[in-house]
């Protein structure tokens, strides 16, 4: 990270609020907002779209690795694009959800997104 920039991280359980909060404090600071869960929803995605196990740690980190993601705060929602497919809608669905936890625990994905 270089001189000078913030970065505020809030942690918390799903549903919890986080990033309506982050929102609120980003505008109020006026600094720009990231949806870093949304990062690993659209890695999750890219996985479950070209069939792969969100348990198998090699071909996981080959995907995120690849993958083309345009993450995005536009008056106030976050687009995703994975690949080219608008996958905003897609990232808060059920079978994402279920498998994003498995997906955001490989050390070599965190590594990658940062």
């Amino acid at each position: 990270m270089s001189a000078g920039v913030r970065v505020i991280a809030i942690d918390g359980p799903s549903g919890a609020g986080k990033s309506t909060v982050g929102r609120a404090v980003a505008e109020r600071l006026g600094v720009g907002y990231l949806d870093t869960g949304a990062m690993y929803r659209a890695v999750t995605f890219a996985v479950l779209r070209r069939a792969v196990d969100p348990h198998d740690e090699a071909e996981v980190t080959e995907v995120a690795s690849t993958v083309d993601l345009d993450i995005a705060d536009v008056d106030g929602v976050t687009r995703v694009i994975v690949d080219g497919v608008d996958a905003t809608q897609d990232i808060r669905g059920r079978e994402v959800t279920e498998s994003v936890s498995a997906v955001s625990a490989i050390s070599a994905v965190r590594a990658e997104l940062v």
